[in-house]
């Protein structure tokens, strides 16, 4: 059998997706059965897609992020204000895509350190090639999954306020939310805190 792969490009299937980040953890929090997922996510589309298939590949994303983390965090994307639910998503996000937490610490981060304002498309590129030096698979992808999935990660970081928008990419400071904050550091999740730290 070989070897899962360092990255994985599961998170070309969507961004943040706060809004229906709440409402799958809703489901999770209710502890729904298979039946009734199906039932939310197919029969009522609650995530208001306009296929099922789609309705089923962003559940899927949302819920592998959400259940790495415990019912206190679901709580806190279902129940806080947007600001701090995003932040609790993007936490989730973290944890779940490697891709995004390297390019968070690595990239973003030493962007920051060397006081240069905005992340660029040669950043990407740059990061990428990095990363095929840790996992050779990354090779395998093609040149329209590399660009989605850097479209991916400058979103979130757009939707997170990491940066003022997709296009110009500029760098904001962002302070951690005292109640993401002391989620983390209680359920030791050390490595997204210091990603989620980037810019601060």
């Amino acid at each position: 059998m070989s070897a899962k792969p360092t990255f994985s490009a599961d998170m070309a299937a969507g961004s943040l997706l706060l809004t229906e980040s709440r409402k799958i953890s809703r489901l999770l929090l209710e502890g729904v059965d298979p039946e009734g997922w199906n039932s939310a996510i197919i029969k009522e589309n609650i995530l208001q897609k306009r296929s099922p298939a789609s309705s089923i590949r962003i559940a899927r994303l949302i819920r592998n992020r959400l259940t790495l983390m415990t019912p206190e965090l679901w709580r806190i994307v279902a129940e806080s204000n947007k600001d701090v639910a995003t932040q609790a998503v993007l936490a989730a996000s973290v944890k779940h895509g490697r891709l995004l937490a390297e390019f968070m610490m690595q990239v973003l981060a030493r962007h920051v350190v060397r006081f240069e304002q905005r992340l660029s498309q040669t950043d990407w590129r740059v990061f990428l090639a990095e990363c095929e030096m840790i996992d050779p698979s990354i090779r395998s992808w093609s040149t329209s999954t590399r660009e989605k999935l850097r479209q991916i990660v400058f979103r979130i970081l757009a939707e997170s306020r990491y940066i003022e928008s997709v296009r110009s990419a500029r760098i904001l400071p962002v302070r951690i939310h005292s109640e993401v904050r002391r989620y983390l550091e209680e359920h030791d999740e050390q490595y997204v805190l210091t990603c989620m730290e980037a810019t601060s």
